[in-house]
């Protein structure tokens, strides 16, 4: 290897690594010359080597000490040119340590993890989301894309914050979106509703691009836009807007004494929806028998869907046939 290609990989190592090289190979020749100076008191280029390193760090314990003229001489040259190198090396490292906190704070550095969640977009809803998935599933690793955010620190949120604009590629880049799990995109509530959903659609076009099979989770605040969001690649629509006014409409009707939002709320939390074909030991069977036999396995039946119909709490008589689709309830975790 040539001189001229050693010093090219060497100008391109990181700061901290040519610090730390260019020590190993000043405390090396300051402990050959201890070792020639005076091979009696340093019977070995080791001996030499760790007496350079400690008198370098100013530790000095004493265990090998130069008596000579010429070996205190070297310990001179040492100690004016080896305690600065070293005392350099430890304050680039810590400068080096907070630049790359502050860097991770700001959102500027990639992720490198796999099998995580990216969330894009900050709101009160994905902070209460990213609160709920540390407290439940604090093994699952979650990164955060937003451009309007100036820093996230990990210490109060648990997630990896890259900053900049979810639609483009470096930054999807970033957040390695090749090797992520899943996605949700939430709206950007400080814009209105249209231009909302076409951020949101955008978004889920780029993501598609870089990842054809990743499950997109898109929240869809315009009913004429959930077509296109599909269109976009969105495999999961939220709708925020039709949901709330659901909600809206049980708390002004309803005729008994209830609380449908903090039922809801409540209900979500500690279980979960699921779809399932009919099985053939079901085909036939009535609405009321099928309860029976599915809460014995901690699943609450819900309804059915038919010819894409929902059918919910049906009549205990209504009979199951082939192709049907139970929709029920079991506990997170099943």
């Amino acid at each position: 290897m040539s001189i001229r290609l050693i010093k090219q990989i060497y100008f391109k190592l990181p700061l901290l690594i040519k610090l730390l090289i260019s020590i190993f190979l000043f405390m090396f020749i300051f402990g050959y010359l201890i070792h020639i100076a005076e091979p009696d008191q340093f019977p070995s280029i080791f001996d030499g080597i760790w007496w350079a390193f400690i008198t370098g760090a100013t530790v000095g314990y004493g265990d090998f000490v130069p008596l000579t003229p010429i070996g205190k001489l070297v310990t001179i040259l040492l100690i004016l040119t080896g305690c600065s190198l070293i005392a350099f090396y430890i304050t680039s490292l810590a400068a080096s340590t907070f630049r790359q906190e502050q860097a991770i704070e700001e959102g500027k550095v990639a992720f490198k993890g796999s099998h995580h969640l990216v969330l894009i977009g900050w709101n009160e809803r994905s902070r209460r989301l990213i609160e709920s998935i540390a407290q439940s599933n604090s093994h699952i690793q979650m990164v955060l894309i937003d451009t309007t955010l100036g820093h996230v620190s990990f210490s109060d949120y648990p997630v990896h914050f890259i900053q900049g604009d979810p639609t483009e590629d470096a930054v999807l880049k970033k957040a390695n979106i090749k090797l992520a799990e899943r996605v949700l995109i939430t709206t950007d509530t400080a814009k209105n509703e249209r231009d909302a959903d076409n951020i949101t659609i955008l978004t889920a076009v780029a993501i598609r691009g870089n990842h054809p099979t990743i499950p997109i989770i898109a929240e869809i605040v315009t009913s004429t836009q959930i077509e296109n969001a599909h269109r976009a690649g969105a495999t999961t629509i939220i709708r925020s807007n039709d949901f709330t006014s659901v909600l809206f409409y049980q708390e002004l009707f309803r005729q008994a004494r209830s609380k449908p939002f903090e039922d809801v709320f409540h209900l979500l939390g500690t279980q979960q929806f699921y779809h399932e074909e009919v099985q053939k030991d079901l085909e036939g069977v009535s609405f009321q028998d099928t309860v029976a036999r599915l809460r014995n396995k901690q699943q609450i039946l819900l309804g059915v869907i038919r010819a894409d119909r929902y059918h919910i709490n049906p009549s205990p008589t209504f009979r199951l046939k082939k192709g049907d689709q139970l929709i029920g309830l079991i506990p997170w975790g099943k």
